[in-house]
C-alpha cells in the first residue's frame, strides 16, 4: 500500500493518512494547543521561521505548523499530493 506524502512547505512532508484536521491559528483554543504541544514535545515546526499561517493535527496527536496556508494544504489533500 503507498502513502501519500504532501507537502506542508519548505520541502517538509507528512503522511496524508495521518493527518486528523488542518486548522488556522487564530483562534485561542489553537494557540493553547500549539502551546500544551510544545511543553509536551509534540510540536513540530515545519515553517522554517515564517508566520505560521496553518496547523496540522496528526492521529499521533502530533502538531505540526506550516507557513502554507490552510486552503491550500486542504486543495494538496484533494489533488493527492500531486501539487508542489
Amino acid at each position: 500500500m503507498k502513502q501519500q506524502l504532501i507537502n506542508v512547505g519548505f520541502g517538509n512532508y507528512v503522511v496524508q493518512g495521518r493527518v486528523v484536521a488542518i486548522v488556522t491559528p487564530s483562534s485561542s483554543p489553537m494557540r493553547r494547543l500549539r502551546e500544551d504541544a510544545r511543553q509536551e514535545g509534540r510540536l513540530v515546526d515545519a515553517t522554517q521561521g515564517r508566520k505560521t499561517r496553518s496547523i496540522l493535527i496528526t492521529d499521533s496527536n502530533h502538531v505540526i505548523l506550516s507557513a502554507i496556508q490552510a486552503e491550500t494544504i486542504s486543495q494538496r489533500f484533494s489533488s493527492g499530493g500531486t501539487d508542489a
